[in-house]
């Protein structure tokens, strides 16, 4: 008996070392990082320049993965359901950490089944219409908008996402009537807005901006309170005559539940480094992104954020009646 407990003993010794050895070893392969969004679309092109930098101090690839479906819960849930040993991270935002618990049947807990690993920055909207859209401003597109009741779309980058959200308050705010089209990414969208298929949409500076300088589509106003450096010819929504109408979004990572802390640690790290890269900054801010402050990237920041949201958003969702099956 007396050996039995020994050799028992000495195994649980072992694979306590073997696992601490295993989290001073990490990383010691690839990391993946999961973006539940189409390629080239707004979370994908700033998770990249992320990804790329973390590598370095790292010292292996951070492999950017794109699994987009079901406004991010596809890729969402795929990271949820990986290995918690921190080669599986996953790229989140509001959308996908916030409002596809309230309106999607999920098969994982946005908040119970992942670990908070860090605040990456904000990002605030553009509200864009077709080139030959008849309005020039803002409140031109309202007054087209509510004199062609159900007749306009918007592109949405899927039911529940912050597209379609914003867009639902923008119907509140302004008393128009127009359909949603959904699609598995806003960066697919946008081509028929391009294409003049669509009539309008209200997305993220990144991946409207380019299409707006090239003039291919038109820019009615950004929802902040303040111009932005990136595109400071383009009003507020208070300078256009929608005041109040303040929308951003923000971005994150996060690791599956059950992730040792000292892992977490050092993805943290890793982030704070690429944040602190004055050219990964360079390149957030021409995507529109405004960098959280260092005090703010850490995994209690972005845990009592994403509760904070929660708390807003899921009791108007669940009002509103918005469900996905």
């Amino acid at each position: 008996m007396q050996r039995i407990l020994m050799i028992a003993l000495a195994a649980a010794g072992l694979a306590s070392m073997t696992g601490a050895a295993r989290t001073e070893d990490f990383p010691s392969r690839p990391i993946t990082m999961v973006v539940p969004w189409p390629t080239g679309g707004p979370s994908d092109a700033p998770a990249r320049v992320i990804a790329e930098r973390m590598a370095v101090s790292l010292g292996q690839p951070v492999i950017v993965e794109n699994v987009s479906g079901a406004s991010g819960s596809t890729g969402t849930g795929r990271a949820a359901r990986a290995q918690p040993d921190g080669y599986t991270i996953v790229h989140g935002n509001p959308t996908t950490h916030v409002v596809n618990g309230a309106v999607y049947k999920l098969n994982y807990d946005v908040q119970k089944d992942f670990q908070p690993v860090s605040l990456l920055a904000r990002q605030t909207f553009l509200i864009v219409g077709r080139k030959t859209l008849p309005a020039t401003n803002l409140q031109e597109l309202i007054a087209w908008l509510k004199a062609n009741p159900d007749k306009a779309t918007q592109a949405t980058g899927g039911p529940g996402g912050a597209p379609h959200i914003i867009g639902l308050f923008f119907q509140k705010e302004t008393g128009a009537r127009f359909g949603f089209v959904p699609y598995r990414g806003t960066a697919v969208g946008i081509n028929d807005l391009v294409a003049g298929h669509i009539d309008f949409m209200i997305d993220a500076v990144n991946n409207t901006l380019p299409h707006v300088r090239a003039g291919t589509i038109k820019a009615f106003a950004v929802t902040a309170r303040g111009r932005l450096p990136v595109a400071n010819d383009i009003p507020t929504v208070d300078e256009a005559g929608l005041p109040g109408f303040h929308f951003a979004s923000w971005q994150a990572i996060f690791a599956p539940k059950g992730t040792q802390e000292a892992v977490i640690a050092k993805l943290r790290a890793a982030v704070a480094d690429a944040l602190a890269d004055p050219a990964v900054r360079d390149r957030l801010a021409a995507f529109g992104l405004d960098v959280f402050p260092r005090e703010l990237q850490t995994p209690d920041a972005l845990a009592e954020l994403q509760q904070a949201e929660i708390a807003r958003w899921w009791p108007i969702l669940r009002a509103a009646n918005i469900k996905v099956e």
